[in-house]
């Protein structure tokens, strides 16, 4: 049987310092906070699948005051008992916050309204008979692959942006006009500076905000898995015909493989096709809905 392929690469990688912000990033926060100054709302968009480790407010901290709003995109993706906890956890921050699925167009339509909303409150703290804002200026910012130029294009009504699946595909600011009263300012995808726990790469890696040259897919497919078995998914069980819980990596992967056809000649498997679909699989949700972040306890 051919050899198997870095099996064991995820105790590896679990124990070794991942950072992807490449020069590109650092120029992009430093043109950022120049730009915060002529917007009105600044809104970052997460995934929700990882609330906080998706988040990165700590690099525009000094936004001038201005309302801040965190879009969790991508709920269809994410467990729908996750994202009931983190509604009530960011409700008990008293953060402005929306749940959104960036495919469906009733959910985009209540990001432009919120922000009018939160700006106007905003404005009633320091003037208590101020009028509402007719027109604003929104900045969109927040890490690569969270959806963003999606977010824009479908609030513009048009392809005003670059959509990719591959993160870090936008690197310059550009406006965009959503409607006669709202303009919006797309920034690049810019990750935190450090990442200071290994399972939150882990969790990036897996809903591709960091890309896969960094933490490569067999790495990235071996977390999944694990993750599925760890939480007993029955939609990971089904889609790979499993008839009992695999018991490890090894015996989960050429089940994979003797399934899916995943055969190389001499009786082994292809690991690398087997890493392929269930990466695929995971990021299109076919291996049902998953959240990696829960809230933190008191």
């Amino acid at each position: 049987m051919a050899k198997r392929k870095k099996l064991t690469g995820i105790e590896h990688l679990e124990n070794k310092r991942i950072n992807w912000f490449p020069g590109h990033m650092n120029k992009a926060v430093k043109e950022i906070k120049k730009k915060i100054k002529s917007v009105n709302i600044v809104i970052e968009v997460r995934d929700a699948r990882a609330p906080l480790a998706s988040g990165n407010k700590g690099s525009y901290s000094d936004s001038n005051g201005k309302p801040y709003l965190i879009v969790l995109n991508k709920t269809n993706l994410a467990d729908p008992k996750a994202t009931a906890l983190w509604k009530k956890y960011f409700t008990e921050k008293e953060e402005s916050f929306l749940f959104i699925n960036a495919l469906d167009k009733n959910s985009i339509k209540t990001i432009i309204s919120t922000a009018h909303n939160i700006l106007h409150a905003h404005r009633l703290k320091s003037n208590a008979n101020i009028e509402k804002k007719d027109h604003i200026k929104m900045m969109i910012l927040g890490l690569p692959n969270t959806g963003k130029s999606t977010i824009i294009n479908r609030l513009a009504g048009r392809d005003a942006t670059k959509a990719a699946a591959t993160p870090g595909q936008t690197k310059t600011q550009i406006w965009v006009r959503a409607d006669s009263n709202t303009e919006i300012l797309d920034t690049p995808g810019v990750m935190p500076p450090r990442i200071d726990e290994q399972r939150h790469a882990m969790w990036l890696s897996a809903i591709h905000a960091i890309p896969d040259h960094v933490v490569t897919p067999d790495d990235s497919a071996c977390f999944i898995i694990k993750h599925c078995i760890k939480n007993k998914s029955e939609t990971f069980m089904k889609q790979y015909k499993f008839e009992t819980l695999p018991e490890d990596l090894i015996s989960a992967c050429d089940h994979i493989g003797k399934v899916r056809g995943c055969l190389i000649k001499g009786g082994g498997y292809d690991y690398d096709h087997i890493y392929k679909i269930v990466l695929n699989d995971f990021r299109k949700g076919i291996l049902g809905p998953t959240s990696f972040e829960f809230p933190p306890k008191s």
